[in-house]
């Protein structure tokens, strides 16, 4: 069975530099609004009506026997990503099959009847970022780009830095300033090219899109490869179906910065109802931000139809994105599946780190606290259904973001090395 991933055919676009396969089964660029299409290249904006460019595809028959036969990585999906059939001999690390644990013990806290946890901090920078640089990738070494670049709120700057050193190819990563230092070591400790800009993520994010317009052969893995770097959050949901038995969830909750894994999560859920490979069913989807940075839970709520941007002033700097990309798009698909948007605290964050390590043993950052956090406000609030099967992601690791919670927890006790000492402590 062949399908094509939207409502316009054309025939394979690629410029005749690129070698025949080199983005798999894509076809080309198509733009969301609009619905033009593009030449597969390094471009992400439409030349009609500037709106975003995605992949447009012609997948053929995919079985799940085939895709259960491929190695444990993203790779094991690459006949529905815009990468080549030999991508495992290229360089790179090898991310995703990460493990998706059943909660229990939060599902009892929360009065949860059935609920998962997708952990992604146990990629190789410990952070979901390392699947969409990989797809990023192969696209800038088809493209033959000679720089590898992104601006970042730090998981994707350490995702860069790590892939372009296992590709050897040079990387340059913009951050800003501000960013918690152990993400910026565990930037520098891959790249020598690590720059602090002064100034918040949207203003390096203008920064890196003037750079990408005037330097040749920079490929910035989320503004002139962006339509290929998203494509690699679809591996989440694939990843979420095939683990629960080739079946959707009834419920997922995601965190929100710029909105693109939400939206290619709700994507990855369509494409494998058009390819027969899952049941078709109702999945509700809900988007989380940290309130001090929460565009599009405000939206939600007041019932707008466009995203106010917003000046970041929270904890979950990974969420930290005043102005988000895919902000419309998280709105359509919250309100077409009758899911929410919703936003908590910066303390309420911190709480959702303390609630999920102490539960099930996963230490997050604070954009899985956030998230968690927020599930916790949807249950409360009712707009989550408890009987339902739920599923939430975690997209990083808490030793990202220890400051969040240096202040919140620590020893019970300080005592003497003797017994009375502990009994006195009352710990028994």
């Amino acid at each position: 069975m062949s399908i094509t991933a939207d409502h316009t055919t054309a025939a394979p676009a690629t410029s005749p530099s690129i070698r025949d396969g080199a983005f798999g089964h894509a076809t080309g660029l198509v733009c969301r609004e609009c619905g033009a299409t593009q030449e597969i290249g390094p471009h992400y904006v439409c030349t009609d009506c500037f709106g975003p460019l995605e992949i447009k595809y012609d997948f053929p028959a995919v079985t799940r026997e085939q895709i259960e036969a491929g190695p444990a990585n993203i790779w094991r999906y690459k006949a529905l990503l815009p990468v080549p059939d030999d991508i495992e001999a290229s360089p790179n690390l090898e991310p995703g099959f990460t493990r998706l644990l059943e909660a229990k013990n939060l599902a009892a806290e929360l009065g949860l009847a059935k609920l998962w946890v997708k952990d992604d901090s146990t990629n190789p920078t410990n952070s979901f970022k390392d699947r969409v640089v990989a797809c990023a990738l192969s696209a800038a070494r088809e493209f033959g780009s000679k720089v590898f670049a992104c601006p970042s709120t730090g998981n994707l700057a350490n995702a860069v830095a790590a892939a372009g050193a296992r590709a050897g190819i040079k990387t340059v990563v913009f951050i800003p300033s501000n960013l918690e230092t152990p993400k910026k070591v565990n930037s520098a400790i891959y790249t020598e090219n690590l720059v602090a800009v002064d100034g918040n993520y949207d203003d390096v994010n203008k920064l890196a899109s003037e750079i990408a317009g005037e330097e040749d052969g920079w490929a910035f893995v989320n503004v002139n490869v962006r339509p290929f770097y998203a494509e690699g959050s679809k591996t989440l949901g694939y990843e979420i179906a095939e683990q629960l038995g080739w079946r959707l969830p009834d419920q997922i909750v995601i965190p929100v910065a710029s909105g693109s894994q939400l939206t290619k999560v709700h994507k990855s859920f369509r494409e494998l109802v058009a390819l027969g490979l899952v049941e078709d069913k109702p999945v509700k989807i809900f988007g989380a931000q940290a309130t001090g940075c929460s565009p599009v839970s405000e939206a939600f709520r007041e019932g707008w139809d466009v995203v106010r941007p917003q000046r970041p002033d929270t904890i979950a700097k990974s969420l930290a994105i005043g102005n988000p990309a895919d902000g419309i798009y998280v709105l359509d698909i919250c309100r077409e599946t009758g899911g929410a948007v919703a936003d908590i605290s910066d303390d309420e964050v911190r709480q959702g780190i303390v609630l999920l390590a102490r539960t099930e043993g996963i230490f997050t950052e604070t954009a899985g606290g956030t998230t968690i956090g927020v599930l916790k406000k949807l249950v409360e609030t009712g707009q989550l259904d408890p009987e339902l099967e739920t599923v939430v992601i975690n997209t990083g690791h808490g030793l990202k973001t220890l400051d969040a919670v240096s202040d919140l927890v620590g020893p019970v006790a300080t005592i003497a090395p003797t017994y009375d000492a502990f009994v006195a402590a009352g710990i028994a």
